[in-house]
């Protein structure tokens, strides 16, 4: 699934092509995209109107039209947005004025359109699905401290609750928590203050060179353009079962935590104890 870097990446290449057009035509191809909303209803809330703005929270890409009008997607497992350019498995059609044509391709069809009406729909939409925004100066140290004081849930499963830290997902947890010298199954409440600040700078650190390499690319996951991202070829874990350490030589791990598969060295990243009786 795509992850902050990836979403950011697509912001940053779309925003320059589709801020200040005109969406002229919309085509919702895919029923299910939009449900409950009828694609007609879709299509007739945003036709015609100007993309003032192209946003992100989280993992949601945020298209912000004229008179508060806002779309608000993500593209799940395997979907993926591309300008001027073909595409199987193609969702919706977005025609500009500009006369290019950005697709939303999606092959497992879990991706989702919603149309909110008003800033206020939009924030209440989004506080009551996302935490903090990792990249934002209220990702403080204390912050992340004060989310995790008395939580007994494994630290991994803290970093994936996106009601919590909004947009980090499995890959970039394994990779923070490596270069932060924390197991993923410790308990988030057992930190100490030291390890606090190293997993939050941890967490900035892989995100910003996530998005430095235009994502990753483990299956799906394509920018704008088509192209693959490239930070698969920076991981220092995660997907790296077997291959020795960069820092100590011991082989990686896989294990299970918080229902994902979770890449670990567990000399570099020491298994908690276990809790007396």
């Amino acid at each position: 699934m795509p992850e902050l870097p990836e979403v950011e990446t697509i912001r940053r290449q779309l925003a320059p092509a589709l801020e200040g057009r005109r969406l002229e035509r919309l085509e919702v191809l895919d029923p299910r995209w939009s449900e409950p909303a009828p694609p007609a209803e879709v299509e007739d809330a945003l036709r015609g109107r100007v993309i003032e703005r192209l946003s992100r929270r989280g993992k949601y890409l945020v298209f912000e039209f004229e008179d508060d009008v806002y779309l608000v997607m993500h593209l799940r497992m395997t979907g993926n947005l591309l300008l001027g350019r073909e595409g199987s498995h193609v969702r919706v059609r977005f025609g500009l004025d500009s006369g290019e044509e950005l697709l939303f391709a999606d092959v497992r069809r879990f991706g989702t359109g919603v149309v909110l009406l008003g800033r206020d729909a939009l924030e209440d939409y989004f506080r009551a699905r996302l935490g903090v925004e990792p990249l934002s100066p209220d990702f403080t140290a204390e912050a992340l401290r004060e989310l995790g004081r008395n939580r007994r849930a494994p630290v991994k499963a803290f970093l994936l609750n996106q009601e919590r830290i909004a947009g980090v997902g499995n890959i970039y947890a394994d990779e923070a928590l490596f270069r932060a010298h924390i197991h993923p199954l410790r308990p988030v409440g057992t930190l100490k203050r030291p390890q606090i600040a190293a997993l939050r700078d941890a967490v900035v650190e892989v995100l910003e060179a996530g998005i430095d390499s235009r994502g990753a690319t483990i299956d799906d996951f394509r920018n704008a353009d088509g192209a693959e991202g490239a930070f698969q070829d920076r991981f220092l874990a995660y997907g790296r079962e077997g291959e020795p350490c960069v820092r100590c030589g011991r082989p990686i791990r896989k294990l299970r935590a918080a229902g994902r598969g979770t890449y670990v060295c567990e000399r570099c990243q020491p298994r908690p104890r276990p809790r007396r009786a």
